[in-house]
């Protein structure tokens, strides 16, 4: 039995070693996976030795062998919570919807975690082996069935919502763990427990977590923002103009060679197309100079710029801006003859996020409009990249900012009291590459 722990401990740090050392976006999701791993191993440690103790009752002292079952028991109770947690995650993302379970789970946790340092331990000693049963041993089988019933409800409730494999790979997860949990009941000597999570967590690994969807997942997110800009090639034109300007500008025309330095500036700053963030000065600076240009060509379109100094440095998603601003001038100021207002404005939320708000006084969405583009922003992972109209370019701000900065971040819209819509991004606070 010991030898068996030793191997499922090497086979999972083998697995461990490849995916820490495997380029990865830090979503909760594999943030949770991380600590999953790292969680198992430690437990399985702990199997391997609790296999020894448990066996050598005569050899060991008491109280060094209930201090270690006691470990045992309590990781095993964690690692139970971070499968939930793990699949919680997992159908977030796909569902794009929060669930309230995580409070009762978190709370739950603390309350076996307690159990497990106070409740007393009791040893059954058999021909076939010795293992812990009584209060203690209950409360581990009761933990364990608490949280195969969570992902179950999660599961039965939200699988019209979530992707096939995902919704097949959590199944699969769910029939091993009660398979080995039923396995462990009848035969409670054979201490088969660390199997079973092994199991699960190489069922994640392989279908979810391996190295080349981790790759293909960073790829995604690359051709996702290389397809938007694709739209516009600056590099041509960028040139062009420019000599184009210094041409106006040593005839003496200013206001021209002006207007061409934005330009410019413009395709300058767009051409950066494989940095994935940027500092929040950089989208600014390329949102002031195409507006400027927008407002030459449409006189009566007046724009507004308000980002405190200190947010300036804050790095964000790259081009994630000026899609936003374009949908609001060619979906909303079209209609009225290109006359309103168009209103870009920072401010920081608490100690770790930003919002950037786009606003204009269009002639906005209606109430249907508005919930099926915010439905779609929330399932951008079963969107089509053939998407229908105009929400091509909002659906990649979408995926960018939910592959780069997380799920918990991204982009709604809400009706503007003055007419019009508001765009509204919720971004981390970081003056790192995520």
């Amino acid at each position: 039995m010991i030898r068996m722990e030793i191997a499922l401990f090497l086979i999972l740090a083998m697995v461990a070693a490849f995916y820490f050392s495997t380029p990865r976006i830090h979503s909760p999701l594999h943030e949770t996976f991380s600590i999953l791993l790292v969680a198992v191993l430690f437990h399985l440690v702990l199997d391997t030795i609790t296999v020894f103790t448990v066996n050598n009752l005569d050899l060991v002292p008491v109280f060094l062998n209930d201090t270690i079952h006691r470990l045992f028991i309590g990781t095993l109770i964690i690692v139970e919570y971070l499968f939930y947690q793990y699949m919680s995650n997992l159908i977030q993302e796909d569902a794009g919807q929060l669930t309230f379970l995580d409070h009762i789970a978190r709370f739950f946790l603390i309350i076996f975690e307690t159990g497990v340092l106070t409740l007393p331990i009791h040893y059954a000693v058999t021909p076939e082996g010795n293992y812990s049963d009584g209060i203690h041993a209950n409360l581990c089988y009761i933990g364990v069935a608490f949280y195969i019933t969570l992902c179950i409800w999660m599961l039965i409730r939200h699988h019209k919502k979530i992707r096939l494999i995902a919704g097949s790979t959590i199944t699969a997860a769910l029939l091993i763990e009660i398979i080995v949990c039923i396995i462990q009941g009848l035969h409670p000597s054979w201490l088969i427990s660390g199997m079973g999570i092994t199991l699960v967590t190489m069922t994640f690994y392989l279908i979810l977590e391996n190295p080349d969807k981790l790759r293909a997942e960073l790829i995604e997110q690359k051709m996702s923002m290389l397809y938007l800009k694709s739209q516009v090639n600056p590099h041509f034109l960028y040139n062009t103009l420019d000599s184009i300007r210094i041409q106006a500008q040593l005839d003496g025309d200013e206001k021209v060679a002006h207007l061409l330095m934005r330009l410019v500036d413009f395709f300058r700053l767009n051409i950066r197309s494989d940095q994935q963030m940027v500092t929040l000065d950089h989208e600014m600076e390329l949102i002031d100079a195409y507006m400027e240009l927008m407002c030459t060509r449409y006189p009566s379109i007046t724009y507004i710029s308000e980002c405190p100094e200190e947010l300036l440095d804050y790095v964000v998603p790259n081009f994630i801006l000026q899609p936003l601003v374009e949908n609001s001038l060619l979906h909303g100021l079209k209609n009225k003859g290109y006359e309103g207002t168009v209103k870009v404005a920072v401010e920081q939320i608490d100690e770790i996020r930003m919002e950037i708000r786009i606003e204009d006084t269009g002639t906005g969405f209606t109430d249907e409009v508005r919930q099926k583009i915010n439905g779609s922003l929330l399932l951008w992972k079963k969107q089509s990249e053939k998407t229908e109209g105009n929400h091509i370019g909002i659906s990649n701000v979408q995926r960018r900012i939910h592959l780069l900065c997380g799920s918990e971040y991204g982009l709604s819209y809400s009706e503007n009291e003055d007419g019009g819509v508001i765009a509204h991004i919720i971004l981390p606070l970081t003056m790192e590459e995520l």
